[in-house]
């Protein structure tokens, strides 16, 4: 009873939630830039960068290299994790909502697999484009989503001309299989690239820089926008697609545009950082659990608190084994599984 009580005062309080929300994350970040092989005090931080942001002056006894690491390494690595981690979690939650199904995840409609096939042919084939140099594989990545993404969709609507969404499930389940499997036998052909490609699909953010942070951000900030219009419609839909429409909402261009907004966001993340599983999956379900099913909130709650779980888990693949680094996607999968069958087995001792 306390438990419930407790649960149903948070999902009455947004103001609170988006202060805890927003806390973690600021923590997180925090703990992202200071913590390393080299520790950066906190007064620091703040100090370099709030000089070379804002240009507020510096103090004199900040030690360069501080500042360095702080501009160079660990904040621009910090933001993109941020990126990543939200643009899975507003996409797994509007995922979540649009499908009606708690373990619908980014990756259902085989977007990721798309976007890894375009990252493993670039490796492969060496692939480089002009002018591009560095970001062919991000470029090739995010080109590759946004096709498999039109070839399920037009593959499901000629299958079902109301797109249902157990039809969408369906195909995307069926392009994934097939995606993984080439995926595979890509890996089974390649030679000196192989421990390339393994690195890649296991997810990373090491090595990136601003670059990427500005690859990614028109991404994030596009269909971020995209889904937080969306909201009430996704309400709405949460309820059913017929209950949507008696509500006013145009269910089939709607849905098109969320799974559009949803899946730029999947594969944007994945083109510059590799596969990384469970974020989408289990953060929007814990934030729903903990602050209600309204995507008014729950879209914008995602963003943060899916930030500030990547950038955790970053710091730790990154710290446990020092000065070895784990790919991002271990840590995530080692939190994430057993995480989500707790969510599982809590569900079904419910429905007893």
């Amino acid at each position: 009873m306390q438990k419930l009580y407790i649960l149903k005062h948070l999902q009455n309080n947004k103001i609170a939630a988006f202060i805890i929300a927003a806390a973690f994350l600021a923590a997180a970040m925090t703990a992202g830039i200071s913590i390393g092989t080299v520790s950066v005090p906190v007064s620091y931080i703040a100090q370099i960068i709030g000089g070379k942001l804002f240009h507020v002056p510096i103090g004199t006894d900040i030690d360069p290299m501080f500042t360095n690491i702080v501009m160079n390494i660990r904040l621009p690595r910090v933001l993109l994790a941020g990126l990543i981690g939200a643009s899975l979690a507003i996409a797994g939650a509007a995922f979540q909502g649009l499908l009606r199904n708690p373990l619908a995840d980014p990756y259902t409609l085989g977007v990721s697999s798309g976007a890894s096939v375009g990252a493993v042919v670039t490796i492969f084939f060496h692939i480089s484009l002009p002018y591009i140099g560095l970001f062919t594989l991000p470029l090739m990545s995010i080109v590759f989503s946004f096709i498999t993404i039109f070839i399920v969709l037009s593959f499901s609507r000629k299958i079902d001309s109301a797109m249902r969404v157990e039809t969408i499930i369906l195909t995307g389940i069926i392009f994934s299989s097939f995606l993984g499997a080439f995926i595979s036998l890509m890996i089974a052909l390649t030679g000196d690239e192989l421990r390339q490609i393994i690195g890649w699909l296991l997810g990373s953010v090491s090595m990136r820089g601003w670059d990427y942070v500005a690859i990614l951000l028109p991404f994030f900030l596009a269909g971020s926008a995209l889904l937080l219009i969306n909201a009430r419609e996704l309400n709405a839909m949460s309820f059913g697609e017929e209950q949507a429409h008696h509500l006013g909402v145009n269910v089939q261009k709607r849905k098109m545009l969320i799974m559009v907004a949803a899946s730029i966001l999947t594969g944007a993340a994945v083109s510059v950082s590799g596969a990384i599983g469970f974020v989408g999956l289990v953060i929007p379900h814990l934030v729903r659990v903990i602050w209600g099913p309204d995507h008014k909130y729950l879209l914008p709650l995602s963003i943060l608190t899916g930030a500030g779980f990547l950038i955790l888990a970053d710091l730790v693949s990154r710290v446990i084994i020092s000065p070895t680094e784990l790919p991002i996607g271990v840590i995530t999968a080692l939190i994430g599984a057993p995480f989500f069958a707790g969510i599982l087995v809590n569900r079904r001792g419910g429905r007893r």
